[in-house]
């Protein structure tokens, strides 16, 4: 009877010091505004500060949500606000969540649209219950990557012969505006994600709300949502939305591949928004810029995101990047520091665009590791090293031509200009994602018969054919059957082949000049 009191006595201290320590726990927890600068907030905490990367809410019911990022004198934890903070106030109630931003993870997110705290943003209603992990993740350690040279088609001619992608790599497509990256971006998504084995997750950083609300809609007309994931911090959020939407992105896609043991193809955005997003909240901090303005940590919040993607025996992760060249100049800092992480960069030109030929891909300046005898095979590796030649070639012959023109070049020269001037055209594609711009079906190409039509015009086989016959075609057998059309058309009606008469050829005669007559008259 007496161990048993003691036994029950015992039982209430131990609740009794649990809810004193819950509450100690609770008091620590709670804090105020201090102060307020744009998207930075300082909060005044009592007790223990809260983590680093640790999420606050401030103001009333906990509407503004802060990331903490450094601590300072006097228990202020100083975070960067990834909501408005219009009419946050000193003296406001400030919240430690008790955790970093966590995301949903798991079959539940597929097919949905999420914002950077994972929550539904496509008014399908709430998720239902599954886990949540942590945003801020440590990448892969070494002993679990591991390493296959794999060809990763995606069906666009320029791209699978010139700059073949890695499964499971990082690839760039680099450019200024207006010279085509979002386009190729959605036409990969047309190409891959229909036929790809695995999970898709699109990662939109600080692009255009329209361009989200379009590219679901083509996505769900494809019928592919079901095995994709969307998620974005666009333009109109503040820069700490924008900065950590990546890692969002990241954390769900890591998921599928060391948990569900799938493959992810993973398609961002802008990369060069994610770094203007990180300079701005750099310059609210207070760092000192670097160079050409970017903020001191560039190399490292570049590596931290680009680390994550990476292939272990469970999964890979083949990503693919649009990255917005400022000014088209390729040595700016968020350029340069882009290109040490990818397996493959596709430049995109604007000198090419401006002369209509979509994909602007710059066949000499793209590049990829990929493209050795090793990896795609003697005869992939020799065409496009016989085209790059050509193509070369009629580029140090633009001058001569502009000068003196074609009439001063030998024989060679003119053939190496005919060719490499059908090459530029046969490299050129419809895409399926633009028809209702250019009138033009849209054509998915296998590499087979994009190495089949190089090698055919580098052996002058269409050397009689005018270059316009070449310029927005799929395969090169469009061409013979476009040819045979015409061939039949002419057997149909054969006064066509007959030379014109003189007075027929003469200008103002027949019916055409019986019209002048009556104009006239």
């Amino acid at each position: 009877m007496a161990q048993d009191q003691n036994k029950g006595q015992l039982q209430k201290l131990n609740e009794g010091e649990q809810l004193f320590n819950s509450r100690q726990e609770q008091q620590k927890k709670k804090g105020s505004v201090a102060a307020v600068r744009g998207s930075v907030v300082d909060a005044h905490f009592p007790g223990t500060l809260p983590p680093l990367y640790n999420q606050l809410k401030a103001g009333p019911e906990g509407r503004v949500v802060i990331e903490v990022v450094s601590h300072h004198r006097g228990g202020i934890a100083r975070g960067i606000a990834l909501s408005p903070t219009s009419g946050l106030r000193r003296g406001d109630p400030v919240i430690d969540a008790g955790t970093m931003i966590e995301v949903p993870v798991g079959k539940a997110v597929l097919g949905r649209m999420f914002n950077v705290f994972g929550e539904t943003i496509d008014e399908k209603g709430p998720l239902e219950e599954t886990e949540r992990r942590g945003i801020h993740r440590p990448p892969a350690s070494i002993s679990r990557r591991v390493t296959k040279a794999e060809i990763f088609e995606t069906g666009i001619k320029a791209i699978d012969l010139l700059t073949p992608l890695e499964r499971g790599g990082k690839a760039g497509l680099f450019g200024g505006a207006g010279v085509g990256k979002t386009v190729l971006i959605t036409e990969l998504i047309n190409n891959t994600v229909g036929k790809y084995e695995g999970v898709s997750i699109f990662c939109g950083i600080g692009e255009r709300s329209r361009e989200a609300e379009e590219l679901y809609r083509d996505i769900k007309a494809a019928g592919v949502l079901d095995n994709t994931v969307m998620i974005f911090g666009q333009m109109n959020e503040p820069p700490g939305a924008r900065y950590l939407v990546g890692h969002s992105a990241l954390t769900m896609a890591e998921y599928f591949r060391d948990d569900a043991r799938q493959d992810v193809l993973l398609l961002i955005d802008n990369i060069f928004r994610f770094v203007q997003a990180g300079s701005e909240v750099s310059g609210l901090l207070g760092k000192m810029p670097s160079r050409v303005g970017y903020q001191p940590t560039l190399s490292t919040e570049i590596a931290e995101l680009q680390e994550r993607i990476s292939n272990t025996a469970t999964g890979a992760i083949t990503s693919i990047q649009a990255v917005y060249v400022p000014a088209d100049d390729f040595t700016d800092p968020s350029a340069t520091h882009t290109f040490a992480h990818l397996s493959a960069s596709i430049i995109l030109s604007r000198k090419r665009a401006s002369e209509g030929l979509y994909p602007a891909v710059d066949p000499l300046q793209s590049w990829s590791k990929m493209l050795t005898p090793l990896v795609v095979g003697e005869r992939h590796y020799l065409v496009a090293q016989e085209v790059r030649r050509t193509l070369a070639e009629y580029e140090e012959l633009k001058d001569i031509i502009a000068m003196l023109g074609m009439e001063e070049l030998s024989q060679e020269d003119r053939r190496v200009v005919n060719r490499a001037r059908r090459l530029e055209r046969f490299l050129t594609q419809p895409f399926v994602t633009t028809e209702q711009f250019t009138g033009y079906s849209g054509r998915v190409v296998n590499l087979e018969d994009a190495l089949d039509g190089c090698e055919r015009i580098l052996n002058d086989e269409f050397a009689e054919r005018g270059e316009s016959d070449l310029y927005m075609l799929g395969k090169i057998g469009e061409l013979k059957s476009k040819s045979g059309k015409d061939e039949q058309e002419k057997d149909d009606n054969p006064a066509d082949d007959k030379p014109p008469s003189e007075e027929e050829g003469r200008p103002g005669s027949g019916a055409a000049g019986e019209k002048e007559d009556d104009e006239s008259a």
